[in-house]
């Protein structure tokens, strides 16, 4: 697995920490990173991998009230606190990295977003999170290109 996928799923991990533990995010950063390292306390992730994941997780804490509009809109009659816990925070680690990182192509972003889906959403969460994801994208370009 290459070294941006592994920052996504992280940060999606971070992501679930959360929502889950109802924690801040700097409870979230300590515990997370804590249970992430060797005997010697030494840390099993390397430093571009947690770099990017702790970005990711940033983003997506300090723009979570427009993520979850975006979410909300373009989801179709499903709201944000009623999807499966793995769906809406492999959303909200999506659209961060959209709203965060102006280089990455979208598509690039969506497909990674659905390979790390594979490994913790249920196989039919895959068509749903495709389809928001490809939505929020396009009104994110559109405001972009406004």
């Amino acid at each position: 697995m290459g070294a941006r996928r592994k920052a996504r799923e992280l940060a999606m991990q971070m992501l679930y920490q959360s929502d889950l533990g109802k924690q801040t995010a700097n409870e979230v950063r300590k515990v997370f990173w804590q249970s992430r390292t060797d005997d010697e306390g030494a840390q099993t992730v390397d430093l571009e991998t947690q770099s990017f994941a702790e970005d990711l997780f940033r983003v997506a804490v300090e723009r979570s009230d427009e993520i979850d509009d975006l979410i909300e809109t373009h989801s179709q009659h499903w709201r944000v606190h009623r999807m499966a816990v793995v769906d809406r925070n492999l959303l909200r680690m999506a659209i961060a990295e959209m709203l965060g990182y102006k280089g990455t192509p979208h598509p690039i972003i969506i497909n990674e977003a659905l390979e790390v889906g594979r490994r913790y959403a249920a196989p039919e969460s895959i068509t749903f999170l495709n389809g928001v994801l490809d939505a929020v994208s396009r009104t994110v370009m559109a405001k972009r290109l406004a």
